[in-house]
């Protein structure tokens, strides 16, 4: 799930509005900013299998440090205290927990059954909602659509600057991630790991898009 993740980003600005939107985009994708630098440092690995879903041709082989539940927990807690040192509220800062390891319930829905609980010999879980084409793009798509609206609705633009950040990002996640199953298999793990590295740019794209969005009055 990619867009879905950042759907809850949007929404989170609508139940809290004083953390910036790239707190919340940060959040959500924190698990995959982590994975691709623990793929090039070789703590672990995914290997590329077309067919292996409808959706992706990615198979997850080792990722707990980065997604299993527990870890999750973790990060979110990480980032917490990072937003707490930061200056923002605690309220604020249990939500950016919440928004962490939601990222692994909403990964439960779509993986296949490779969602570790811990580290080490765990379970896998995973509902496989990836086996369907149609069924990702509806069911992530509306999360994209609620999201982009819950944020939207009660919040103006005060220069052109916002509608043209939020947009492009907007527009830019929405072409990836649809253009995923009809995409060529990436070549390598390495090159995985590289390209992934592109979504840290996201939380500085969604900040300045936020800067220049306020609450109707």
């Amino acid at each position: 799930m990619f867009v879905g993740h950042l759907a809850l980003a949007f929404a989170g600005k609508r139940f809290d509005a004083r953390p910036s939107l790239g707190w919340y985009v940060a959040a959500v994708t924190a698990l995959d900013l982590l994975w691709p630098i623990f793929l090039l440092v070789g703590i672990e690995h995914v290997s590329v299998a077309p067919g292996a879903t409808a959706f992706t041709p990615l198979v997850f082989d080792s990722y707990p440090w980065s997604h299993s539940l527990l870890m999750s927990v973790c990060w979110g807690a990480a980032l917490a205290g990072v937003a707490r040192w930061r200056g923002l509220a605690p309220s604020s800062a249990l939500l950016l927990a919440l928004l962490v390891v939601s990222h692994w319930l909403l990964d439960y829905f779509t993986h296949a059954p490779d969602m570790p609980l811990w580290p080490g010999a765990s379970p896998r879980a995973g509902v496989g909602l990836w086996n369907s084409i149609g069924s990702t793009i509806a069911v992530e798509g509306g999360l994209w659509l609620a999201g982009i609206w819950l944020y939207l609705g009660p919040r103006r633009s005060t220069r052109w600057v916002g509608p043209a950040a939020l947009w492009s990002l907007i527009l830019i996640s929405t072409v990836i991630w649809l253009a995923g199953p009809w995409s060529p298999p990436p070549p390598s793990e390495r090159v995985i790991g590289w390209f992934a590295l592109i979504g840290w740019i996201t939380i500085p794209w969604a900040a300045l898009a936020d800067r220049y969005y306020q609450l109707r009055h």
